[in-house]
């Protein structure tokens, strides 16, 4: 049976755009389009879309009361279609419930509209395996100051000095409920790669700097990988890690429009058990795909430790569940436990 998608965008050129490229695959079908929320709204309960693309500027009713109005009456996965410089939209919709999100077309350049099209056809492909129910689960953790913690199996002692975070498909929220909830005294350097596109990543780490007890930013060329500190690659790059002297620092690689995934969860996490071997460690969390797979088994072929959030809170199981089945999983966990596992293995806290 086909993917049944409804488009909701007051723009005809991008309604358009977003048909001709869902029509290439024939396993989606546009059953509707709507150019404002009210007409979105008749046209959800009437059409029962399995996804819908919602733009947040429009007229009549704007995108955050038609996400709130369908989180609340009919929860369906949506792809919010939000411009480079509308990065606010983006995060508070995500807050609201949106699972992804796609930069939105212009009529600039074939190059940018191409990798546009590659990003809404893999994310339309895989997006029927989200699990709301959890997403809403997950959000709600996010209002916590403290996650509830289970007690964890006692683990052994390793000498970890970075940690190698990977994430897709509701990953902002879930590097939220972790980042924010190490200490202040975290003994290891923290590395991430979340899916993004170019302009999203500084943002993330800017939000994500004001609410932890630890350094965020950006990741540059050459910067200093130190304990304390979390680099996120920047979208449409790849990073590593290189020995220089004495210290290690990252290097960034443009992606191509060939690379399945940018930022590549496996690029950086097999840069990491390259540099640090058995002081490595690997974090792989909610996402579609397979990427983070190849990183893990390098990670733990180094003797590094390995946690995978579990089925049990991935919004999409996609990624932990590949690592999984490659046997490159240590421990298993959900998200709410998660910071604490890793506390307890780099600080040496039982």
């Amino acid at each position: 049976m086909n993917t049944k998608i409804l488009i909701v965008d007051d723009s005809a050129y991008t309604r358009q755009v977003i048909r001709n490229i869902i029509e290439q695959d024939a396993k989606l079908e546009v059953v509707g389009i709507a150019s404002d929320g009210i007409d979105a709204m008749a046209k959800t309960l009437r059409l029962k879309p399995d996804i819908i693309t919602l733009d947040f500027e429009m007229p009549e009713m704007d995108g955050f009361s038609f996400l709130r109005w369908l989180m609340r009456e009919r929860p369906t996965p949506v792809i919010m279609v939000s411009s480079y410089t509308d990065t606010k939209t983006v995060f508070k919709a995500l807050e609201l419930g949106a699972v992804d999100f796609i930069a939105k077309p212009t009529k600039r350049a074939s190059i940018e509209l191409r990798a546009i099209e590659k990003d809404l056809l893999l994310k339309l492909g895989g997006i029927k395996t989200i699990r709301l129910d959890k997403l809403s689960r997950n959000l709600e953790l996010l209002d916590r100051d403290e996650a509830a913690v289970q007690p964890a199996a006692r683990t052994k002692v390793r000498n970890v000095e970075i940690v190698a975070v990977g994430s897709s498909t509701g990953g902002p929220a879930a590097l939220q409920i972790i980042l924010t909830r190490l200490p202040a005294d975290f003994q290891a350097a923290v590395i991430v790669s979340q899916h993004m596109p170019k302009g999203f990543t500084a943002p993330l780490a800017e939000r994500l700097n004001r609410l932890s007890h630890l350094n965020i930013r950006e990741a540059k060329d050459h910067d200093p990988v130190e304990p304390g500190n979390v680099l996120i690659c920047p979208g449409g790059f790849h990073m590593g890690l290189a020995k220089k002297g004495s210290r290690v620092v990252t290097y960034l690689k443009e992606g191509r429009l060939e690379d399945k995934y940018t930022p590549s969860v496996d690029y950086m996490m097999q840069s990491a058990a390259e540099v640090y071997g058995a002081r490595a460690m690997g974090v792989i969390l909610t996402g579609m795909g397979n990427d983070g797979k190849s990183g893990m088994v390098e990670i733990k072929n180094k003797g590094g430790y390995t946690i995978a959030e579990s089925e049990e809170t991935a919004v999409v199981f996609g990624m932990p569940g590949e690592a999984i089945k490659a046997g490159a999983v240590e421990s298993i966990l959900p998200l709410s436990e998660i910071s604490a596992a890793v506390t307890r293995v780099v600080n040496h806290r039982e």
